[in-house]
């Protein structure tokens, strides 16, 4: 007999079993709902809406690029053992495939349910907990780097002008450098101009504070403390940390220095990273 959607989403609702499960266990019933409901139960498949409450503090980060977007989506679940289970991450790519294949920019039912099935098959909590769709110039280059534990990614996108120098394998191995860069070091700011006036204010407060017993005059405490926030803003904000592999000079020096070899002028446009459960 025919199953419809509308009957498989209500046996859903009731026990919180895979919509195939649901489907399944309709089928077998002959469309009976509470024949369903207690074939599930039986199954231990309708324990899914009890585990709900249940702390996802494990998971891991996925990532695909294909074409001009980006995607970048976190799962969390229970246990790092489940995190490593092989369909959690086949399911994890999956989404991340999807997300990209239908340009969605949040999570939404489709994507819940790809998880939802595993959770019910498995019997632990999972959560589709963010993402982030990224479209991609054609002036850009963009790379990505996921951490080998699965718990940071990062998706970093370069720009060029002229456009075709973002083509250049210094350009994209800058743009895959800095995506290593921003994992290891995990900067707050991209820019200075994105650190909020009153957060640097604070800072300024807090040095001021530290030098006023200093036996100097109020011009040399004002210069201290004026260097004090430079030094922390460097180590905050991503263009002005020395490189990951070039210590002796900043982000910025450095993206400066590609450009000029492949005669462009470069600017990082987007950075999304993601640190499990941040």
């Amino acid at each position: 007999m025919e199953i419809k959607a509308a009957d498989v989403k209500a046996l859903r609702d009731r026990t919180g079993a895979g919509m195939m499960e649901c489907k399944k266990a309709l089928t077998e019933t002959n469309g009976d709902a509470a024949a369903a409901e207690k074939l599930l139960k039986e199954k231990g498949l309708a324990a899914v809406g009890k585990r709900a409450d249940r702390e996802t503090a494990e998971g891991r980060v996925f990532i695909k690029i294909e074409g001009n977007k980006a995607a970048i989506c976190e799962l969390t679940c229970e246990t790092d053992f489940v995190a490593k289970n092989e369909d959690f991450v086949k399911i994890g790519n999956d989404i991340v495939a999807t997300v990209i294949a239908k340009g969605y920019t949040e999570i939404n039912q489709e994507l819940s349910d790809m998880l939802l099935d595993l959770a019910t098959k498995i019997r632990e909590n999972m959560t589709v907990r963010r993402l982030e769709l990224v479209e991609v110039p054609a002036n850009a280059a963009v790379s990505s780097y996921v951490h080998s534990d699965g718990k940071t990614g990062v998706i970093t996108v370069v720009s060029a002008d002229p456009a075709d120098a973002a083509q250049n394998a210094d350009v994209v191995e800058f743009a895959h450098d800095c995506c290593l860069h921003i994992a290891a070091f995990t900067p707050a700011f991209i820019k200075r101009e994105d650190v909020d006036a009153s957060y640097i204010q604070e800072q300024r407060e807090i040095f001021t504070k530290q030098v006023e017993s200093l036996d100097k005059p109020e011009n040399v405490k004002k210069g201290i403390v004026e260097g004090k926030v430079n030094k922390h803003l460097a180590e905050i904000c991503f263009m002005d940390q020395p490189f990951v592999k070039d210590d002796k000079v900043s982000v910025a020096k450095k993206m400066e220095e590609i450009g000029k070899n492949v005669g462009a002028k470069l600017a990082i446009t987007k950075v999304v990273s993601y640190q499990l459960g941040a």
